[in-house]
Order: structure tokens, then C-alpha cells, then sequence
């Protein structure tokens, strides 16, 4: 729990500073936003092009699957959106080397500003928050109860009936010949003579 807590703060973090990159200075004065995708892809150029279609647009991204990320409690997605930063980042390096023939790391607008700083920042903390993320935890599946071998000689249906019978057969102490069996036929027995009070002299 406190792992992913921290996790959550460093990738919320990281992030942040990727998103506000592109609006910080990356090479000598120009910010972000004003590269465009395809001048990663095709060779940096002066043009400039809208908001969305800049380097803000990956850096977006990441942020969204970060958040994401967050909500499933995936730390692969948070690594995602750290290596795209980083990605989006290096390729942006090696377009601008090629552009000026080489990289130079100073102050007062020239080389590298201070948002590839924040954009390099980013990276390495989203990675590291999907570093100290626990992550979702699996269901815990429910023991079984060990199955009890039956004794020999045992079958199911000598767990029924409060005998231990089946209560539709006969009782143990039963004759099972005794239903077959003939009986003669009842006969009701004589009744005795009735004396009469009064005797005849």
C-alpha cells in the first residue's frame, strides 16, 4: 500500500514535468512546442507547427497512460509512459545533434534548456515509479478441503437416513422374506355363550 502511494507521487511527479517541458527552452532559446513531430522523423527544420501536432503531443500521452496506469495499478504502463518520454526525448537529441552538428550545454539561451532537464526528469521518475510500485496484487484463490477417501466397504448411501440406511429400504432388522411370504387368512375368533341372569327351575 505505501509502495504504491509513493509510486503514485513519483509518477504524478514526472508526469508534470514532462508535460511542462515543451514549454520551457530545449536548444538555444526554442521551446518545445515549437518542434514538430515530423521534424523527429524527417530532420529539425525552423518551420513551426500548432500546439498539438509538437513535441507536447507524446509528452501528453505519456501522461495520460501514466494516468491510466495509476487507475489499474499497472506498473507496466507506467514504465510505458516513462520510456516514451525518454524515447521522444533521445530521438529529439539526435535530430538536433545532426541539425547542429553537436550539442552544446550552456546558460543564457544557448545549448540545452532547461526543458530537456524536465523532460529527462520525467522519464526517470515515471521508470522509477513503476520501480517502487507494488502493483495489483493477484486474488488469493480459496484453499480446497482435501478430499476424504471413502473406507472400503463404504458407499455413498450409507450416509442416508438417521440409521445410516436409505429410508426407502428396508430396516436392517427386517426379514426381506417377509414380504413374500403367504399368512392364512384372519379369522375372527367365537364369541363364549351368554348366561342369563335368571335361571329356569
Amino acid at each position: 500500500m505505501i509502495r504504491n502511494v509513493i509510486g503514485s507521487i513519483l509518477a504524478l511527479v514526472g508526469a508534470t514535468a514532462a508535460v511542462w517541458s515543451p514549454f520551457r527552452d530545449w536548444y538555444d532559446g526554442r521551446h518545445g512546442r515549437d518542434y514538430r513531430i515530423q521534424d523527429l522523423f524527417g530532420g529539425i527544420t525552423p518551420n513551426e507547427g500548432a500546439l498539438f501536432t509538437s513535441l507536447l503531443l507524446p509528452m501528453a500521452f505519456a501522461a495520460v497512460v501514466t494516468l491510466v496506469g495509476l487507475l489499474l495499478r499497472s506498473r507496466f504502463m507506467v514504465a510505458l509512459a516513462g520510456v516514451i518520454v525518454l524515447g521522444f526525448t533521445v530521438l529529439w537529441m539526435v535530430r538536433q545533434g545532426q541539425e547542429s552538428g553537436s550539442l552544446a550545454a550552456g546558460g543564457d539561451g544557448e545549448g540545452l534548456g532547461l526543458g530537456v532537464g524536465l523532460a529527462f526528469g520525467g522519464g526517470v521518475l515515471l521508470l522509477l515509479a513503476a520501480a517502487v510500485m507494488s502493483g495489483r496484487r493477484a486474488p488469493r484463490h480459496r484453499r480446497e478441503e482435501p478430499y476424504e477417501e471413502e473406507l472400503p466397504g463404504q458407499s455413498p448411501a450409507d450416509d442416508w437416513g438417521p440409521y445410516g440406511q436409505d429410508p426407502n429400504a428396508p430396516a436392517p432388522y427386517r426379514d426381506r422374506d417377509a414380504d413374500t411370504a403367504s399368512y392364512p387368512p384372519y379369522e375372527e375368533p367365537e364369541a363364549p355363550p351368554r348366561h342369563s341372569r335368571f335361571r329356569r327351575h
